[in-house]
């Protein structure tokens, strides 16, 4: 049996993010470590492993017009955070709470999560939705929707800057259990005039509609078009996984994302959109009555 381990060459805890950036440069198996979450599942040899825990990147700063959430700042931060998630209806708690557990969370990067644009990032899905940047050593400011689709950057992430907006947004995703990887997430935002969704875990990456390109016209929106949205969501590309097959995350993106926009704009639904929607079972953990926010009567920032 091979071994699995995960091998540095050197290890260098730099002073600034432009240190770090000349070292990515130097050699391709130089790496950025983050929270290392990910990074330490593989079997691979780094050349050198970049920290940068030193480099001041671990704070989330407001000012007037934004917020600046460090590379290094954790998950955890991220989701306690009370002036951030006040700004956003609380989108990023209710995205990385049932991200596995206190543990991880208190270990895993923003930066990192950001970076790696997985398929099943909750924390992607919910920064997409909002409007919202990464600040690259190399590269500059660029916004998270182009970044999101660029092919593997040699570069450092030193924040990601949300802009601040008068949001009204909702975080939804259908688990197979707590904590497990999401079988499908949507975020509705509506800022600027417009509506914003994405819908990640597909299982691909996380992808952005916007507008009337995902049906929306009206801060409060019609049935008519919560139904286009419905259609619009459904032509997405779906995959199957472990966690769901591409029909079944089809069947339930429909109503997920209605979902996600009803509470978003704080509007209900007629007997008759429901009757419709009620072809399509979504797990009862996704429901209002089991969803996949904080368990009433529980605090989480009572857990450490």
């Amino acid at each position: 049996m091979g071994e699995n381990v995960l091998k540095f060459g050197t290890y260098v805890r730099v002073g600034n993010a432009a240190e770090a950036y000349e070292l990515l440069q130097k050699n391709r198996n130089n790496k950025i470590v983050g929270g290392g979450i990910w990074m330490r599942l593989g079997s691979r040899r780094v050349a050198t492993a970049i920290d940068l825990s030193a480099c001041g990147l671990d704070q989330i700063e407001e000012t007037e017009t934004e917020f600046r959430i460090g590379a290094m700042c954790t998950l955890r931060q991220l989701e306690r955070h009370a002036e951030l998630n006040a700004l956003v209806n609380n989108v990023f708690e209710f995205a990385v709470h049932d991200i596995v557990g206190v543990q991880l969370r208190n270990t895993a990067t923003v930066g990192g999560s950001i970076y790696g644009r997985f398929g099943f990032s909750d924390v992607l899905s919910a920064f997409l939705a909002l409007d919202s940047y990464v600040k690259l050593t190399g590269a500059g400011r660029v916004p998270l929707a182009e970044f999101v689709n660029m092919g593997y950057v040699r570069d450092v992430i030193e924040h990601v800057v949300v802009v601040k907006h008068d949001y009204r947004a909702s975080y939804e995703a259908v688990r197979k259990a707590a904590t497990d990887f999401p079988s499908l997430n949507v975020t509705a935002a509506w800022w600027d005039g417009s509506w914003h969704v994405t819908v990640g875990a597909r299982p691909l990456r996380a992808t952005l509609l916007r507008g009337e390109a995902c049906g929306l016209v009206n801060e409060q929106p019609s049935e008519d078009e919560l139904c286009a949205l419905a259609a619009s969501v459904r032509t997405l590309s779906y995959g199957t996984n472990l966690w769901g097959s591409a029909d079944y995350r089809r069947r339930i993106s429909a109503p997920l994302a209605i979902q996600a926009v009803r509470r978003a704009a704080g509007i209900e639904l007629s007997a008759a959109l429901v009757r419709e929607l009620e072809g399509v079972q979504i797990p009862k953990h996704a429901t209002d009555e089991y969803s996949c926010r904080r368990v009433p009567g529980v605090d989480s920032s009572e857990v450490r």
